[in-house]
């Protein structure tokens, strides 16, 4: 059974689901975000409660989800949902009150090997599954530079064999990316790279897909990218790579979308 729990208030109000509809045409009231307690996926949620989205935070736990989200902001739902878990079961929870999926999950290292393939590929694909179910068209993916490193020529890079010890974490994204971008869903997938929880201290560098292999960012850059995506037509059927540099000059978001094309 999904059970969910709405922050202390009235629910989401009629004044943000208009001003969201308005805003961004083909979302729908709320912003479902996977993963909404981790380190990247709890900044989105503050970020999209404070661009005036209503969000449906999907949490395996609620209890800690109490904790660390937002309190007492009535455009935030809590919801319980494991990507592990299928695609009915998160079509369910997603339903039809949603209008994008952002994905923001990550497996968490232990001695399951095949942790980073239930998570960053099955998890992901039972996503995008659940999301043709109730007609949600807008999905955004967190992923992460490298992940096509093999074609790049980048298999002896040191943060390309880091992080495919662990389950070949790379490549099971990789393989998720390829299902979302056959899926007909209209995505953004955001490769960031490594990532920081110290404040930003430059700006954003966005290029193509298979181009950046180092180089880090702010979770708290990676969290305005995805929101911004979703407020950009430009980033739409996109897949794009993010660092910051102190020397890299400030650029709209249109503008770097804009800069990328469509593959």
């Amino acid at each position: 059974m999904i059970t969910s729990t709405m922050m202390e208030g009235s629910g989401i109000t009629e004044e943000v689901a208009e001003s969201t509809d308005a805003a961004n045409g083909n979302i729908r009231k709320k912003i479902f975000v996977a993963g909404a307690t981790g380190n990247t996926g709890k900044r989105i949620v503050e970020r999209l409660l404070a661009k005036g989205f209503a969000v449906k935070a999907g949490v395996r736990d609620l209890e800690k989800a109490k904790t660390s989200l937002s309190k007492d902001n009535p455009a935030l739902q809590i919801v319980k949902a494991d990507v592990t878990e299928g695609s009915a079961k998160l079509a369910e929870v997603i339903g039809d009150d949603s209008g994008a999926v952002i994905c923001a999950t990550g497996f968490q290292r232990g001695l399951d090997l095949f942790a980073p393939w239930k998570v960053d590929n099955f998890g992901t694909v039972n996503l995008v599954d659940a999301c043709r179910k109730v007609g949600v068209n807008r999905f955004i993916l967190i992923s992460s530079i490298l992940v096509n490193g093999a074609a790049m020529g980048q298999i002896f890079n040191p943060a390309y064999i880091f992080l495919n010890v662990a389950g070949l974490v790379l490549i099971a994204k990789l393989q998720a990316e390829q299902y979302i971008r056959t899926s007909g869903i209209n995505y953004t997938i955001i490769r960031p790279g490594g990532l920081t929880n110290d404040p930003p201290t430059g700006n954003a560098v966005m290029e193509p897909e298979d181009t950046l292999y180092d180089g880090s960012i702010s979770r708290d850059q990676v969290a305005e990218v995805a929101v911004e995506a979703l407020v950009h037509p430009e980033s739409s059927y996109k897949v794009v790579e993010i660092v910051s540099r102190v020397d890299a000059p400030k650029r709209s978001y249109k503008d770097l979308f804009g800069s990328i094309e469509e593959r």
